[in-house]
């Protein structure tokens, strides 16, 4: 066995329950600490603070699927991929900020 994971902090997959808003409704979502850390990073690239990251998200997943029967599932996923593809995720956050600089623009 790799070193690397079993001398992880435990701290690193303890669970965090926080309560977000979602329009208006507070709900909570229970992850792992590390989930929270990936996700606040991709909320930062983004460039909003990390309860507008996830209120986005879900209002996307609902237009794209019409229901989300586990969020925190559908985030620990997008974590995923994130890591999977950082460049990715880098080139769809530069291609809707030009979207949104033409619209206002226009």
């Amino acid at each position: 066995m790799c070193r690397l994971f079993v001398m992880q902090d435990p701290a690193s997959y303890e669970c965090e329950t926080r309560a977000v808003r979602l329009h208006g409704h507070t709900t909570s979502i229970r992850l792992e600490a590390e989930f929270w850390a990936i996700l606040e990073e991709i909320a930062a690239r983004e460039g909003v603070p990390l309860s507008r990251f996830l209120c986005s998200l879900h209002d996307e997943v609902l237009q794209h699927q019409g229901d989300i029967p586990n969020f925190a599932s559908m985030l620990r996923v997008t974590c995923a991929l994130y890591l999977r593809d950082p460049v990715a995720h880098a080139s769809a956050v530069a291609a809707r900020r030009a979207r949104e600089i033409d619209a206002v623009v226009a």
